[in-house]
């Protein structure tokens, strides 16, 4: 497998794992993922500022980052709320519509045509979610917020790839969630009102996940995702990243047993899934 195939599975493989944190955690999503950001934000400081990695950007430079800082931290909030309103697999399966929105939004955003195979696998993919959501109607608040979430995501990678033309890697990884956690701080007091939540200290446990989270599933995952994007296309990434559910799902089998709570329909969506993913990754190798 070529290099940055290799680099964007990997970054795959330590996604698959936020799901599962997020479950672990006890704290909603709103302090899971302000938590989440203020120890990435801090972690990527100490790293590049010793390195010598990050550039000053002006106040022009900054926008288009620190918006796309913005659209990273709602992907997450609503990621986070999709698996606290029903589950580690129906949260992250969610997820795999990003490609469908990439699919829809990059030749919108790019001004270019759109692509009859990546709308045909991103079709399978819909075809998948929309055969989830028919039969397993208890789930529909989470399903929702994470449609939601894949649209952001869809939106930040695209994005991001232009960002990467212009400016390294470290410094819109820092610049943008150092916006997001910003940003999610003002509103926190608010939002916290707004569900009736106190602001909350992690406990022991929450604390030591939480460190994986940022250190591991985000810095790391991040890093590798961006050295990925330099070669890999947005809608190539995006639906590779449909197998983030894939290493969840197995973890989630394991560690909650939540192979009890769901029923065939699940297992047949998941099915186009995969088909989708196996189908690209086929056309996308031998092109790079």
């Amino acid at each position: 497998m070529k290099k940055p195939l290799l680099q964007l599975h990997l970054s795959v493989f330590l996604a698959g794992f936020t799901g599962i944190l997020g479950k672990l955690i006890s704290l909603n999503e709103g302090l899971l993922v302000w938590y989440r950001l203020l120890f990435t934000v801090i972690s990527l400081f100490i790293i590049f500022r010793w390195k010598g990695m990050l550039s000053r950007l002006s106040w022009k430079q900054l926008v288009p980052i620190g918006l796309n800082g913005v659209v990273i931290a709602m992907h997450w909030l609503f990621f986070y709320g999709s698996i606290k309103y029903s589950n580690v697999s129906i949260g992250v399966v969610c997820f795999s519509l990003t490609s469908l929105f990439t699919a829809i939004l990059d030749p919108l955003i790019n001004r270019r045509k759109f692509d009859a195979r990546e709308l045909l696998l991103s079709g399978i993919t819909l075809a998948g979610i929309v055969m989830i959501f028919h039969f397993d109607s208890q789930y529909h608040t989470g399903i929702i917020m994470g449609i939601v979430s894949s649209v952001f995501a869809a939106l930040f990678t695209i994005v991001n790839k232009k960002l990467l033309a212009h400016y390294d890697s470290p410094s819109i990884t820092f610049y943008e969630l150092l916006v997001g956690f910003v940003v999610l701080s003002l509103f926190m007091p608010m939002y916290l009102d707004l569900v009736n939540q106190h602001f909350l200290l992690p406990s022991t446990k929450d604390f030591i996940y939480l460190l994986i989270l940022s250190w591991a599933c985000t810095v790391c995952m991040y890093m590798l995702l961006m050295a990925a994007l330099k070669k890999v296309s947005s809608f190539t990434t995006n639906l590779t990243f449909n197998l983030e559910p894939v290493y969840s799902i197995i973890i989630a089998f394991v560690l909650f047993q939540e192979n009890k709570q769901l029923s065939w329909a699940f297992y047949a969506g998941l099915g186009c899934i995969i088909l989708s993913v196996f189908l690209q990754m086929r056309r996308v190798a031998k092109t790079i």
